[in-house]
């Protein structure tokens, strides 16, 4: 079982050592118009060279010698495929082949040590509770009108907040009941001729939290259509988010589609003039009366996207899930000869920093026929504005309007400067305990050194191993403190054997007792401070994180070859002394 599991992990940690090699990947917009002959042919007109381009199903990765060589393809690939595809900058592992094959990866590394950007984003709150205010008062209007109640005065409050006026005490009733069974989750409260409904704590509580998961979902999906694989999305107090993109050199893009928020929904037209009705604006400024609940809205879209319609207009092509294509169908079949407008939303800052939700009409057609899961709108702007709104839909319509608060930018030098001090760190700690460790305990010296390499490449291969881990700075330094902490455990041990072999003890027996009596006390020292490395990796967030992950490890590792790779390789050299003295 060590055997096994050394040379396992010996080839997950290899890739590693060699590093990555800088990249250009090409995502291509729509499938079988791109090739890697294709791409090979540009960059060989331009003259850069590169290390090997890999048609990667429909996609083409272009890798280079030269890290100075990365930009400049991506600028002339970029102009070249502007219509068929999306150059991204990427980082790919250089191992040979036949390693990446039997599925092990290099480490990834953290922004702190690959460099890369940062993004914190703020989300706004406010708007949802208002969004749930105003259906609340929409609501109560068309209650109060159907009911046929006069005297009644409606009028929002600040966020999740209501007021309804009227100084009939009947009336009050009424409405009360209404609420009470529409809207049980908001608190009614009458203050003399005014109603009060207020959304009560505990459900504003799980909004929020549902709004921020929700927005962690997206931001997820938004970056995977970027090609960036290993970017780590967090929430950070109450209503941030933080996002980490390793590796990213030109952030533009990942900040233009992180940053924005858009959606569509589709609305039957009302008549002109309709009291009832919510009117927007089209392109050209003019108003169209719509319904003000919509047939359906962004979150059953499942897929977008952009195409090339009729006479050389862009055009996007949407696919709803089971119960958007059952509504629209549902729909579509009863307003057939009717129209039916397409509406684009999206939320902006005002010049006092408030969000602001910005709706307008892109298309209004005429239904010819019923529709299902699958169509088409038009209306979208540009071919290039139509991709954009495309990839904002299929990776998710934003439930709340974020805000980038803050942005960190660390350059690629930076990353390997870091890289360079941590690891020598790592270099001399190990090379001292080494040292020490021979010459304090000689010929049991050498046998905790093995020990402790192993234990070294074990925990390398476990974070190359483990989806989701990354190394960073504060990472580097938990492997320092894991040199110290792995030692620790053949230091009790070889002072237990010492005692014993004082005691006047042979020195198979001393080795044999000196184990069984250090085992509980080393489980007990690493299962503390494994307690508080679990508790650094919940409550934490990033460099924190990555602190406690190698810790965590390190204390795995260094009692597995502490305890059982020394006892093997003493049971090995020594076990016939052992078994002869045992008889004895």
């Amino acid at each position: 079982m060590l055997i096994v599991t050394l040379v396992i992990l010996f080839f997950s940690a290899l890739p590693s050592w060699y590093g990555e090699d800088a990249a250009v990947q090409l995502i291509t917009k729509k499938p079988n118009t791109l090739s890697s002959e294709q791409v090979y042919q540009v960059l060989n007109n331009a003259g850069i060279k590169s290390k090997r381009i890999e048609q990667q199903q429909q996609n083409v990765l272009v890798v280079f010698a030269q890290a100075e060589q990365q930009n400049l393809a991506k600028n002339i690939l970029s102009k070249s495929f502007s219509d068929t595809a999306q150059v991204t900058l990427a980082l790919y592992p250089a191992a040979p082949n036949w390693l990446l094959d039997m599925g092990f990866a290099p480490i990834k590394l953290g922004l702190d040590l690959r460099g890369g950007v940062q993004f914190l984003l703020d989300v706004d709150l406010g708007l949802v509770f208002q969004n749930q205010a105003v259906m609340v008062s929409d609501s109560v209007k068309q209650f109060v009108r159907e009911e046929h109640i006069n005297g009644v005065r409606v009028r929002q409050g600040i966020g999740a907040e209501v007021h309804i006026e009227t100084s009939q005490q009947a009336h009050k009733g009424q409405i009360r009941q209404f609420l009470s069974q529409q809207y049980p989750l908001w608190q009614v409260s009458g203050q003399q001729d005014t109603l009060s409904v207020v959304l009560s704590d505990d459900e504003q509580l799980k909004l929020t939290n549902l709004t921020v998961q929700q927005n962690l979902q997206i931001m997820r999906s938004r970056i995977e259509e970027l090609g960036i694989t290993e970017a780590l999305v967090q929430r950070q107090g109450e209503n941030r988010i933080r996002i980490e993109l390793p590796g990213v050199q030109d952030p533009a893009t990942a900040k233009n589609v992180i940053g924005a928020t858009a959606s569509l929904a589709f609305y039957p037209v009302a008549e002109t003039g309709s009291v009832n009705a919510l009117v927007l604006k089209d392109e050209l400024n003019k108003p169209v009366y719509v319904s003000r609940r919509p047939v359906l809205s962004g979150e059953h879209i499942v897929d977008a996207r952009a195409a090339v319609g009729d006479f050389g207009m862009s055009k996007v092509n949407i696919s709803l899930d089971a119960t958007g294509g059952k509504l629209m169908s549902e729909f579509s079949r009863d307003n057939i000869g009717k129209p039916m407008a397409t509406a684009y939303s999206e939320y902006s800052r005002n010049d006092k920093g408030q969000a602001q939700q910005v709706t307008k009409i892109i298309s209004v057609a005429t239904i010819q026929s019923q529709l299902g899961s699958k169509f088409e709108i038009t209306g979208a702007g540009s071919h290039q504005e139509a991709q954009q709104l495309a990839l904002l839909l299929r990776a998710g319509s934003m439930t709340a309007p974020v805000t980038i608060v803050e942005e960190r930018t660390i350059g690629p030098s930076l990353g390997a400067e870091n890289i360079a001090n941590g690891f020598a760190a790592l270099a001399l700690g190990m090379a001292v305990t080494l040292l020490f460790m021979a010459c304090w305990y000689r010929r049991l010296g050498w046998v905790a050194n093995v020990a402790l390499v192993a234990n070294m490449v074990m925990l390398f291969g476990l974070l190359a191993l483990i989806p989701g881990a990354v190394l960073t700075l504060p990472g580097i330094a938990g492997l320092v403190l894991t040199v110290g902490m792995a030692v620790d455990t053949n230091v009790l041990i070889f002072e237990r054997i010492k005692d014993k072999l004082a005691e006047g003890r042979s020195f198979a027996s001393a080795i044999d007792v000196g184990f069984d009596s250090a085992f509980s006390t080393i489980i007990d020292a690493n299962f503390t401070t494994m307690i508080t490395a679990v508790v650094l990796f919940s409550i934490g967030n990033g460099p924190i994180q990555g602190f406690a992950l190698t810790l965590g490890l390190g204390l795995l590792t260094s009692m597995f070859t502490g305890i059982f790779a020394s006892r093997a390789i003493i049971n090995l050299v020594y076990g016939r002394d052992t078994r002869r003295a045992i008889k004895v």
